[in-house]
């Protein structure tokens, strides 16, 4: 195929900002799928994970065949990256396989903390950005001062003048058009997506082909399957890649083997065809290679020359992965020792590129670091679902030392929130040791931007949404170290602590309603250290919720009394991950999420409190 018309485009945008709504106008209108071939919505979020919450974690490739008005064919090559900041790992190595990117920027939101992100690493990468206005179809739109604010961006992110003269589409993701003309909008359902389309073709660069080069090809994505492997994705950066031919693989510290390649297989659709070539511009992947990571380069062994490796940001957040030992450990799973840790998390971390993994303190822990709570929560997530069973510690931030200074993560935190939630806000946020940057309304939203430490997140998104009954809207993504501010505030309540082993009894709970809000319901099995309620108070108390009434042959006043429970708290993984405090652990199987005390037993608590209160005299 002719490198005119080849066109390798990623989408990035903040987190709903509807990247991967527009993707499926993109593949329904492009005219490669029948009628009723592609059903659902968000068709390549396919993960379960991401369908049930929303959101696109893993980046995916496709391609798209598409015939322009005067009859040319051109090969599309589409990434749709993730929109939270916690993945950002994901977009940073995706766009290396990228000429231009669409910037999807909501024509109500505006730009958002992970727009300027986004946009930031699209820079870096040399891309020119379409910027796309989407969401036109909301009657609250203000597209002309959201495409203000992007200009603004791209002058404070230092943007040339090649830059700045960007083309401008403005788009239905969900009723499926697009127009250069944000007058007339096609709102009488006439309209289509194929504006999009020309603009791809005209404004992203086709990809440089020299035939005669040597080859490279830069490795960005791992995929594995049962019957061949391990699969190399990535971009045919120069010469010629053919299927049977022996490469040489240059990682990111240097080292080379030599390999051959299989099979060669290019994007097609949702899918992937067969092919014996694949030429400079285009993306692949490649199989028969046993050792190839990200980052990775393959090379021509006759003149081997190793391509600038995928730089990802250090992670920010780290929490303490165990094994679980609870009472109730290997009831529900099926991997539990260390040596299933270890092994599903160095599986992990050779498609997770901004993970790290390092010893704990004891054989069976294990360091694991990460972007942010959803990056370890999606993480812990599939393991549950795998069958894996683990404890997991209070999510801590990463410290620095930068000139004999010790410096701590800031993130630049945007709320949207009703008015009159504007009080509760600023006080949660600046009893966290945040500073406002920005303030303005959108309608009857006022939105607020601050600089807040990273641990100043943990535990804060609850306790917002408490304050504005529900209405706050939060986004957050990493600014920069700094020096370490004030010391924050835990958690303002104890805990109730189970001293029994048993089933949850209706009678217990009954008399434990005035004493705080309770995590189980009777017939939940508890054991002794597990965490089952929150106390009114801000001290720990021991209960016993399995409890029976006794029975006596004595009539009672009340005995035709029927007990009516509130409904418990049920916390999700992250919002657990939240609560917890340094003592605590959250215990994750397949069938449960629990709270429990890192001792289980009330004489080890005590035993452990003495021994810390030494230590700190």
């Amino acid at each position: 195929m002719n490198r005119r018309e080849i066109r390798n485009v990623a989408i990035i945008a903040h987190v709903d900002h509807g990247k991967t709504t527009l993707v499926d106008q993109l593949l329904r209108q492009s005219g490669q799928f029948r009628a009723g071939e592609l059903k659902g919505d968000c068709i390549l979020d396919s993960n379960p994970i991401e369908r049930e919450r929303g959101i696109t974690i893993l980046a995916k490739n496709c391609a798209i065949r598409y015939t322009d008005r005067a009859g040319n064919d051109y090969h599309i090559n589409i990434v749709d990256t993730p929109g939270h900041a916690d993945f950002g790992g994901e977009v940073e190595r995706v766009l290396k396989m990228a000429d231009g990117a669409l910037l999807l920027v909501d024509a109500v939101d505006g730009t958002m903390p992970q727009t300027r992100y986004v946009l930031a690493k699209a820079l870096a990468s040399g891309l020119k950005p379409i910027v796309v206005i989407n969401k036109m179809d909301r009657p609250e739109r203000r597209a002309a001062a959201v495409l203000n604010e992007v200009f603004d961006l791209l002058v404070d992110l230092g943007a040339d003048d090649h830059a700045l003269d960007f083309p401008i589409i403005y788009t239905s993701g969900r009723d499926g058009w697009a127009t250069t003309d944000p007058e007339h909008l096609p709102t009488d359902g006439s309209g289509d997506i194929h504006p999009l389309f020309d603009a791809i073709i005209r404004h992203v660069p086709a990809p440089p082909f020299d035939a005669g080069a040597p080859l490279q090809v830069l490795i960005t994505t791992l995929d594995y399957s049962d019957y061949v492997g391990r699969i190399g994705i990535g971009r045919v950066v120069a010469g010629t890649l053919r299927a049977g031919q022996d490469i040489l693989t240059i990682d990111r510290h240097g080292r080379q083997v030599r390999q051959r390649v299989s099979q060669l297989m290019q994007f097609e659709g949702l899918g992937r065809i067969e092919v014996d070539h694949i030429d400079a511009g285009d993306i692949c992947a490649v199989v028969g290679l046993e050792k190839v990571d990200i980052g990775d380069t393959l090379a021509d062994p006759e003149n081997p020359k190793a391509l600038p490796a995928v730089h990802v940001d250090e992670p920010t957040l780290h929490m303490t992965f165990r094994i679980n030992d609870g009472p109730f450990a290997g009831e529900d799973g099926k991997y539990v020792t260390s040596r299933h840790l270890r092994e599903r998390l160095d599986k992990e971390l050779q498609s997770n590129v901004a993970l790290r993994v390092g010893p704990g303190e004891t054989l069976d822990e294990f360091e694991v670091s990460g972007r942010g709570l959803l990056h370890l929560g999606i993480l812990l997530e599939n393991m549950r679902r795998e069958g894996y069973e683990l404890t997991v510690g209070k999510p801590k931030v990463i410290y620095k030392e930068v000139g004999g200074e010790r410096q701590e993560p800031l993130e630049h935190l945007a709320v949207d929130v009703p008015r009159d939630c504007l009080g509760p806000v600023m006080q949660l946020v600046g009893d966290r040791r945040g500073e406002v940057l920005k303030m303005d309304t959108r309608g009857d939203l006022a939105h607020l931007e601050f600089i807040i430490p990273a641990r100043g997140l943990i535990g804060l998104s609850s306790r917002m949404l408490t304050a504005t009954a529900g209405e706050a809207i939060m986004h957050h993504t990493f600014a920069r170290y700094d020096k370490v501010r004030g010391d924050i505030a835990g958690r303002a309540n104890g805990v109730m602590v189970a001293t029994d082993t048993g089933a949850v009894r209706a009678y217990a709970l009954d008399q434990l309603a005035d004493r705080g809000t309770m995590f189980v319901e009777p017939t939940d099995r508890v054991y002794e250290g597990q965490i089952v309620g929150e106390h009114c108070k801000d001290d720990d108390i021991a209960v016993n919720v399995v409890r029976q009434k006794k029975l006596t042959n004595m009539r009672a006043s009340t005995k035709d009394f029927t007990v009516v429970l509130k409904a418990p708290r049920r916390l999700s993984l992250e919002a657990a991950l939240e609560y917890i405090e340094n003592d605590e652990l959250v215990e994750l199987t397949p069938k449960s999420i629990r709270l429990r005390k890192r001792f289980l037993r009330e004489s080890d608590r005590r035993r452990n409190a003495r021994r810390l209160a030494a230590a700190d005299a």
